[in-house]
């Protein structure tokens, strides 16, 4: 995965705005509602563009300096660089945006290797059970193997038919659409599988362990 010595990045003001949020509830309607009878999780509105929301940090990491370890409870650990990743079966996906902070996308056209083939590669021993992960910019999340291994959950290089931008987390993320968009981690780095589950910088500050959008899932109890 990451460097041990790799340290969290600095709290920021949005950082401190967003742990007042999960203290005080903030957005929480107290309302359920199923992915197949509605397309909108409770508390969210639609936008038309994508907002960028991160921790203040857009590591500039070229596909050439880019790699993606990927390790942990496996039979075959291994290190992908562009051009590995770029060799494996590529797949394409349209998938909704569902952020924490209330807003959705729908219709997100995304390029790249479903985290099956991730799985197929590695070979998960029978005992792993969750999935960390780590980017460039020291962020880290938190997943079960059934939600990394969701249908449409992929690692991706291109939004809409471009290379995905630096900003929204280029040259390669995470997108695990039925999970609130803070699971989807940002300049991708590192893939661990896991006998134990580990909480992420988010979940360590107040946010729910999974995220479920339609059970509202946004903080933790």
């Amino acid at each position: 995965m990451t460097d041990p010595s790799d340290a969290p990045p600095p709290e920021s003001k949005l950082t401190r705005t967003k742990q007042s949020w999960a203290q005080e509830g903030r957005f929480l309607t107290g309302r359920h509602s199923r992915p197949e009878s509605e397309r909108l999780p409770p508390g969210q509105h639609l936008v038309r563009d994508w907002p960028v929301l991160d921790l203040g940090l857009h590591p500039g990491v070229s596909q050439e300096r880019w790699r993606l370890q990927i390790n942990g409870a496996v039979e075959n650990p291994t290190i992908w660089d562009w051009e590995r990743f770029a060799a494996q079966p590529q797949a394409e996906e349209t998938s909704d945006i569902h952020c924490v902070t209330t807003w959705s996308r729908y219709d997100n056209r995304w390029t790249g290797v479903s985290t099956h083939e991730i799985v197929a590669a590695v070979r998960p021993k029978p005992e792993a059970a969750f999935v960390a992960l780590s980017s460039y910019d020291g962020y880290t999340t938190n997943l079960t193997l059934e939600d990394f291994t969701a249908r449409d959950a992929m690692v991706v290089h291109s939004w809409d038919g471009r290379p995905l931008s630096k900003e929204h987390g280029g040259p390669v993320r995470l997108v695990v659409p039925h999970l609130y968009f803070w699971k989807s981690a940002k300049w991708l780095r590192g893939i661990e599988f896991r006998t134990k589950d580990d909480p992420g910088y988010w979940e360590m500050r107040g946010y729910h362990n999974r995220g479920d959008p339609w059970a509202e899932e946004r903080y933790s109890d």
